[in-house]
């Protein structure tokens, strides 16, 4: 009763409001109208506008303009390589107030206590972290996870108050088909959130997925697909990654009429990209730069995903809101100057003040020691399946070659950009390997390998060398995971990330710079692409079109089944 009598006591002016905020122009996203005045803020909700106040603390933001907290609609913290709190430390100071999560990365390799992990240190972040259950783990049944999360087992993680949700329902096809375990899943969360992801998916099968109310979707790459979803009652959430990026392709869709429907996202970014780019603030820049109205980009990067994800009590600067503000020089540029996060401003001491949690997962790299003999390929016919890369895109291209047998073996033939692609199963559950071929590295020596690998993170490793190869996958179990490049079985360049073989436990700073020797590193044996790592990760992704590669063998996405 207190805290509502002082609230309402500082909005009218009764008593001097905790903090103002003086000198700033609020950009209201309702009307698009510009509001001159003081902002004033009761502990961690905003209490009035366009008024002057008198507080018992003043931030002078004379000339900028007040805009609402971003908010990253849906992103796997775990892609950040760091810890939620070096995550928080890295992008709140880009705007984002808000970051709804889907922990299912670290899901995969630990289960149930890998979502409680995140939701206790949701507790203590300057960000809001949002933490939706992870729906999918493992995402199909085509890969070996270390663990397995169903729906009862999800019923034990329900009730934190970070909870929005389902996170993104990846089996789309045990969906449209009334698989039993994805009905009960769907069951569970019925009448509440549930997030989507079906890329490609259109015309009755699409009908038949929103039919199950599944209520956003991030997986649009081409505006023809993000129209239909629009058209039937999806909120597009526009994708913008390190290896995702389909802002370009979206953006034309993006207008004052569609905005209160589309929302950003990032999905998976690193700190490296957000260093040399941003986080959801560069994805406005780039927006308005390609003509999207500024109305329409800042509706989609808070007011939008508020509403999206029932969060009534943000994406506005208005009376009642939570006090998520972000204050700029200029909206066109979107350049960041001071973040409040529930009124609290986002600066070093607000971080170093923040409690924390103890890191999990460690040790969980426990694949089998590989030789060189077990990257070949034994056999019969020179037809043979490709999985082709396209930059930018997690979709990949299901290609067919004809590959000389020799000694047995189909070799890699760095002349035709034609790379050994392997899976190694690491959760110590079957020791299962599966090989195949990649096109699109440009990979001309050495190797490359990751225990990063989407979503059940064996190791993925990509070669021309096969005892570079087995180099690299064995240097993955002696650090606890993480990134490695190796060359005349000298080890380049490596980022040990031992939490769950996911994170960092080193700042954003060292690891964005770690980053930087891996991709220069990448480049020294030949591979083109701008993040090659996060691109290996995804070609073991069997719920993204078209061909991809698990420890169980090659993945033929369309047909959803492992080819023989």
């Amino acid at each position: 009763m207190a805290e509502l009598e002082a609230r309402i006591a500082q909005g009218r002016g009764d008593a001097p409001a905790d903090l103002v905020l003086r000198g700033g122009t609020v950009f209201d996203l309702v009307t698009g109208a510009m509001i001159p005045g003081d902002v004033a803020i009761c502990g961690d909700t905003i209490v009035g506008i366009g008024a002057a106040y008198e507080g018992r603390e003043v931030l002078d933001v004379t000339g900028m303009t007040l805009v609402p907290g971003f908010i990253d609609t849906h992103l796997h913290i775990e892609s950040s390589l760091v810890t939620p709190f070096e995550f928080d430390r890295c992008v709140t100071p880009h705007g984002v107030t808000t970051a709804i999560c889907d922990p299912h990365e670290i899901a995969n390799v630990i289960g149930l206590d890998g979502i409680r992990y995140f939701q206790q240190a949701s507790t203590h972040t300057v960000m809001d972290i949002r933490v939706q259950l992870s729906s999918c783990v493992p995402s199909t049944d085509m890969e070996t996870a270390g663990a397995e999360i169903d729906a009862v087992a999800l019923a034990e993680v329900m009730g934190h108050a970070s909870g929005i949700g389902l996170a993104e329902f990846m089996n789309y096809p045990g969906v449209i088909h009334r698989d039993p375990a994805a009905m009960a899943k769907l069951a569970l969360f019925e009448g509440g959130h549930i997030d989507g992801h079906c890329p490609q998916l259109s015309g009755r099968d699409l009908n038949a997925y929103c039919a199950a109310g599944i209520r956003t979707e991030h997986e649009a790459t081409t505006a023809e697909e993000a129209r239909e979803k629009l058209q039937k009652g999806m909120r597009v959430l526009i994708r913008e990654g390190s290896v995702s990026k389909d802002l370009i392709a979206l953006q034309p869709v993006l207008t004052n009429i569609t905005a209160p429907y589309m929302c950003l996202c990032t999905d998976d970014r690193n700190p490296l990209d957000i260093a040399e780019e941003g986080h959801l603030d560069h994805m406005i820049r780039t927006l308005i730069a390609r003509g999207t109205p500024v109305l329409a980009a800042y509706r989609a990067a808070s007011l939008s995903g508020a509403e999206a994800f029932g969060l009534k009590d943000r994406g506005l600067i208005a009376p009642g809101k939570r006090a998520d503000i972000v204050a700029v020089r200029s909206l066109e540029a979107c350049d960041v100057q001071r973040v409040l996060c529930a009124g609290q401003l986002a600066d070093p001491a607000a971080f170093d003040a923040r409690g924390t949690v103890a890191p999990v997962a460690r040790g969980s790299v426990k694949a089998p020691r590989v030789t060189p003999q077990d990257f070949r390929i034994a056999e019969n016919r020179t037809e043979t399946d490709v999985i082709g890369i396209i930059e930018g895109k997690i979709i990949t291209e299901h290609l067919h070659e004809k590959i000389a047998i020799e000694d047995g073996d189909k070799r890699p033939d760095p002349a035709r950009d034609l790379a050994r692609i392997a899976v190694i199963e690491r959760h110590g559950r079957n020791g299962n390997i599966a090989t195949g071929f990649v096109r699109g590295f440009g990979i001309s020596a050495g190797a490359i390998a990751s225990t990063v690998c989407h979503d059940h993170h064996n190791i993925a490793c990509v070669g021309v060398d096969y005892a570079d190869m087995a180099r690299a996958a064995n240097r993955l179990g002696e650090i606890e995971g993480g990134f490695v490049v190796v060359r005349d079985g000298e080890v380049l360049a490596e980022l040990a990330l031992p939490v769950a073989g996911l994170m960092s436990l080193e700042s954003f700073e060292v690891v964005r710079d770690r980053l930087m020797d891996l991709r220069g590193a990448a480049k020294l044996l030949g591979v083109g692409l701008q993040e090659p790592f996060l691109q290996l990760a995804f070609l073991a992704l069997p719920v993204i079109p078209a061909l991809k590669i698990t420890d169980r063998g090659l993945v033929d996405v369309t047909r959803f089944e492992i080819l023989s």
